[in-house]
């Protein structure tokens, strides 16, 4: 039977349980579990459970590109993968252009996220995040696989399409600092430039505003209701179109795009680089407080 179309950005672990009946077109799962701490202990948790037939999706070797030679100055902790490269993983986890995609993890769903941007930033609409993750899916009663997955590569290799998600560089927000609102995901100790447990600097983009992406959610670990999203991010008094992402890596601030993106609030970008090349560059000017 065909499959209906994905909701976006988000789907209930009821929706998404209702889909995965007997049918050929079942949504392809992308487990993003992660920890930053330990960059093995996603693939670890992933191996001990997992929906079924859930793709792992490493943050640092999937949804990443490889470190410039002069590292954090250009491009960040995490810089975005190629066009040409995420495609190809794509081709590899068999996905197409119209192949349903659903991505979680288990941390409130900062790595899905990133996966669901990536996703979208290559022109791919059939995408969502299960919203609350894998706790939200065994609450509903959603069976779990330790079987690894092998999937078979695409048929056709992903084309790599023009990007089709605004993203900014540090140069543009040097040059139009009064044009743009910068909304930083990063915890407020962290923001605030109390502590700086990754970067060359402590501290934030001047002018830039905090979101902690951790406010998103909800004690159950799923986004807030729209209109709750949609009142915290209009309370800015800034457009969505001029509203820059960002965090320590490019990472975290894909959840504040998807919370937005949640509220119906569109068109606001990603600064891939973030804190880590912003900070790096002894150039670029830091506030505190």
């Amino acid at each position: 039977m065909p499959t209906l179309p994905l909701p976006s950005p988000l789907i209930s672990a009821t929706d998404l349980l209702a889909r995965l009946g007997p049918s050929a077109a079942w949504p392809v799962l992308l487990d993003c579990s992660f920890d930053l701490a330990d960059p093995k202990a996603g693939e670890a948790a992933h191996a001990k459970g997992h929906l079924p037939g859930a793709r792992y999706a490493h943050l640092d070797r999937d949804l990443s590109g490889a470190k410039t030679a002069r590292g954090a100055i250009d491009g960040g902790r995490h810089p975005l993968p190629t066009r040409e490269g995420f495609a190809a993983t794509l081709t590899a986890w068999g996905i197409g252009p119209d192949t349903p995609v659903v991505a979680y993890d288990n941390q409130g769903g900062p790595y899905a996220a990133r996966a669901w941007w990536l996703l979208r930033w290559l022109g791919h609409s059939q995408v969502a995040v299960l919203d609350g993750g894998l706790a939200a899916w065994q609450a509903a009663g959603g069976p779990v696989d330790l079987a690894p997955c092998r999937p078979e590569p695409a048929a056709t290799p992903y084309p790599a399409r023009a990007p089709a998600m605004p993203t900014v560089s540090a140069s543009l927000l040097q040059a139009s600092p009064a044009a743009l609102l910068v909304i930083d995901a990063r915890a407020p100790e962290r923001f605030r430039g109390d502590v700086e447990p990754l970067d060359a600097q402590a501290g934030h983009i001047p002018g830039a505003r905090n979101r902690f992406f951790k406010d998103n959610i909800g004690a159950d670990g799923r986004f807030l209701p729209a209109d709750a999203l949609k009142k915290a991010f209009a309370a800015f008094g800034t457009p969505a179109e001029r509203i820059v992402h960002q965090c320590g890596s490019g990472v975290t601030a894909c959840h504040n795009l998807l919370a937005m993106e949640a509220a119906g609030l569109t068109g606001s970008a990603l600064y891939p680089g973030s804190w880590s090349e912003w900070s790096s560059d002894p150039e670029r000017a830091v506030a505190r407080g």
